[in-house]
Formats: structure tokens, sequence, C-alpha cells
């Protein structure tokens, strides 16, 4: 199971995605070895790989605190990805401690959806996979708000649930990180799927936060937009750079700038927090 994200974004940066486990190719470079205690693990999505970042905040920390990361970092992934999947959790629980990123509300089952803990869903009334912003714009659109309120509120609780039961499964030392370019409080609307998700993590807000952290030995907040909107370039030529940011068999969606991911610059300000706080498990 591929991060889907090389073949797209190879004229930016190089990832040297490897082998972890049959089911999971980690972002790189491959760690030297993984003696039980002698690595820390990063578990997250698109913002723990590091997607257009030479040096994401996984490898920022490995070179401040001379101890080797283990990015776990997984292409839409939630809670329950992890979860499901034994391999990864023992390398999870072999880590000296564990930083545990706020992962999008939008990758959680719901009695419309299965997500297997992804982002991609399978509509369960006729077996259909789509993307998760698809699959609630459609929701919007044949659905009154009442509805479509009550199956967020589903995917609320069941998005807490999973992360509760991730936390509790893993015994390391965990640091919870909020890492977005807003903050925790936001209220959705019923206007657009933009508005109702809300900026990443999608659909998670101060009330599903206020529920999981009690299950974590620490918490970090870096909220950034610092290096927003990143200008893409080649790493060949250093020119400016089209990425088609369409799913296969969707319309191209093609630009020269980032608006999603954290910036490089994102990155650096994450490690400033995350350091002081992971230092105490060092």
């Amino acid at each position: 199971m591929g991060m889907q994200y090389q073949e797209r974004d190879w004229e930016v940066v190089d990832y040297h995605e490897y082998i972890l486990t049959r089911n999971f190719y980690a972002r790189g470079p491959e760690p030297a070895n993984l003696t039980p205690g002698r690595y820390f693990a990063c578990v997250g999505a698109a913002q723990t790989f590091g997607c257009f970042c030479e040096c994401p905040y996984p490898m920022l920390l490995q070179q401040r605190l001379g101890v080797q990361a283990l990015n776990l970092g997984r292409a839409g992934a939630g809670p329950r990805f992890f979860l499901a999947d034994s391999v990864l959790m023992q390398h999870i629980n072999h880590a000296r401690f564990v930083i545990i990123q706020v992962m999008s509300g939008r990758s959680e089952d719901n009695s419309l959806f299965k997500s297997r803990g992804l982002e991609w869903l399978k509509r369960l009334s006729d077996g259909v996979d789509l993307g998760a912003e698809q699959a609630y714009r459609e929701l919007l659109e044949s659905h009154d708000k009442e509805f479509v309120s009550k199956i967020v509120k589903e995917t609320r609780r069941n998005w807490v649930f999973s992360f509760v039961s991730l936390l509790k499964a893993i015994q390391p030392p965990k640091i919870l990180f909020w890492f977005s370019q807003r903050g925790t409080g936001y209220r959705e609307q019923f206007t657009h799927v933009h508005s109702l998700f809300g900026h990443f993590p999608q659909l998670v807000n101060d009330s599903m936060m206020s529920e999981i952290r009690p299950f974590c030995d620490e918490y970090v907040e870096c909220v950034s937009s610092k290096g927003m909107p990143q200008l893409l370039k080649s790493r060949f030529s250093g020119q400016p750079v089209l990425v088609n940011y369409g799913r296969k068999g969707e319309e191209s969606r093609t630009s020269s700038h980032n608006t999603y991911y954290p910036s490089p610059q994102m990155h650096e300000d994450a490690a400033n927090v995350l350091r002081p706080v992971s230092s105490k498990y060092v």
C-alpha cells in the first residue's frame, strides 16, 4: 500500500520511500535500525509524512534530538487505519516515545460510509468508492441540514472512539500533536463542503479534543501558516512546476502552489514547539 505521493510529486521532492511492512510504504530515509527503544515514532497523515517538504518535522526532530525517527505518516489516514494494522502497532509500541498527530474526522466511518481508516470512502448504499470531499458534497446537495448534521455528529462520535482506542493501544509515552493552519475551535456551516469540514483536521473541534486529550501524556499545538502558499519548484531545474492534485479518474486539478499541506517553514515551527517536550523522553 504505497503513499500515493511519490509519483505525483517526483519533480518537486524525493520521499525516499521504503517498504516497512507488507502493507506500508514509509517515508524515508529508512532508519539504520529499529531496535526497540532506540527510535521515536510519528503517527499521522500527510502532514506528518511531509508532502512537498524535503525535511518534515520528524526528520528535523531526529537531527535536533539525536534519536532516530520513524515517520509513519500515511495519505488520508485516520486513527482507525493504524488500529487495524497489528504490525504497525508493534513498531509504534517499540518506540521510545510516540508523537500522534491529530488526524482528520473525514477519515472515519458512519452509517452511510465505510472509511477503512482512510479518506477514500465506500458508500454503503451502492458500494461506490469516492473521496470524502465528493462524498460529503453530494450529501449536502441531496439532504437537508438536519440530516447532514446527524451524520456529522455520528462521524465525530466514532472518531473520538477510534482515537481514544488508538491512544489506549499505544504503550510508550504519548505526545498528542495539533498541527494546522487553524485553532481547535471552529463552527461548521452547511453551505459548502469546505465550510462544513473546516481546515485540516476536517470536522475536528474543541469538544472532540477535550475528549481525547486526557489519554495522552503531553499535548502540543502548532498553529501556523508561515510560508503559505508554497511555490512548487523543480528540484532538477529550480523552475516553478505544475502538480496535478486530481485523483485518477477525476478531473485534472493542476497548480503551481501548495495551499493545503504544511510548508517547510511550518515544519520548522512544528519541530520548534515539539522539541522541548520530546526532550523529556530522550
